[in-house]
């Protein structure tokens, strides 16, 4: 015991703190950070300056799996980008006050008329017969219509469901391009359901909100605001008639497709928050530019 216990005591002990290092799988170089880090940037570097083998390097960056990967970032960039530039589309309908002589303005109607309210009813759909399909299958996972319904199986390594089969299927996106590629039916059903359920849900939300052509119509009719180009009381419901319902169910079903776009390319965040992250952020910015223009021009301003 006492031979032990001196070898113990006498073994060295390293008292500096050191950063672990891992071994480069192409080039057997140490470096600081691990072969595949969760950082895009960081490990795009990392991998181009450490691996010698650059087309291998260069796949790894751009297409690893389980972990946040340049196309991933391209994605997301191009999707934001494309949707703040569509948020700029809108048709103006000229208007005139019939109170003031001479106050003349315009009505904007915006490609996305009812904003993120389609994305978010369809959200809440498809989430409410995932949890119901989940709770079924848990309890009866043999009866026929619950697998109707739909059949789920546990992820790799996770506790979490996936849809295999069935009605939840059909519902749930295609993670990547390979996944809609291997199961073309699956990618053509998915895709217009969720344009066909965006465009319907958008229609419908005017209709209930009071923002339909009717209802804006007599919005301005109370206001004494009159189309510049006519003065029947008609002419502004027809035209209001021709355009919004338009707008919204085509509006609807751009914002279905921008949703499935991140979700194909892999995107870091899912669709529907890039959507409504932008959207959400967008309307609060015109609501403060319309503060600062002033009240006296709030009548000529469109829906949010």
């Amino acid at each position: 015991m006492s031979s032990s216990r001196r070898d113990t005591v006498s073994a060295p002990v390293s008292t500096s703190s050191s950063l672990p290092t891992f071994a480069s799988p192409s080039c057997g170089r140490l470096s600081l950070l691990p072969p595949s880090t969760s950082a895009v940037t960081l490990n795009l570097f990392h991998i181009l300056f450490t691996w010698h083998d650059n087309g291998r390097a260069l796949h790894e960056v751009i297409l690893r799996e389980r972990l946040p990967n340049a196309m991933s970032l391209f994605s997301t960039i191009i999707v934001v980008v494309i949707v703040i530039y569509l948020q700029g589309f809108r048709i103006e309908i000229p208007v005139k006050s019939n109170r003031f002589r001479g106050q003349r303005g315009t009505y904007p109607i915006k490609l996305f008329y009812t904003s993120n309210m389609p994305i978010m009813l369809q959200s809440a759909l498809t989430s409410n017969v995932f949890i119901v399909s989940q709770m079924l299958a848990s309890c009866f996972s043999s009866n026929l219509l619950v697998k109707i319904l739909g059949v789920w199986e546990p992820l790799e390594d996770s506790p979490q469901l996936r849809a295999t089969g069935s009605i939840a299927y059909y519902m749930s996106p295609p993670h990547t391009i390979k996944e809609a590629i291997l199961d073309p039916i699956h990618t053509a059903i998915y895709i217009p359901f969720m344009l066909s359920a965006c465009a319907l849900f958008s229609k419908t939300w005017i209709e209930i909100s009071g923002s339909g052509p009717r209802d804006v119509a007599k919005q301005l009719k109370d206001q004494q605001m009159v189309m510049a180009v006519g003065h029947r009381e008609g002419s502004m419901y027809k035209e209001l008639k021709r355009v919004i319902p338009t707008a919204a169910a085509f509006g609807g079903a751009i914002l279905g497709l921008l949703s499935v776009a991140p979700d194909l390319f892999g995107a870091i965040c899912s669709g529907i928050g890039i959507l409504m992250t932008i959207t959400i952020i967008r309307s609060y910015w015109e609501i403060g530019m319309r503060e600062s223009t002033g009240a006296d021009l709030c009548a000529f301003g469109g829906p949010m």
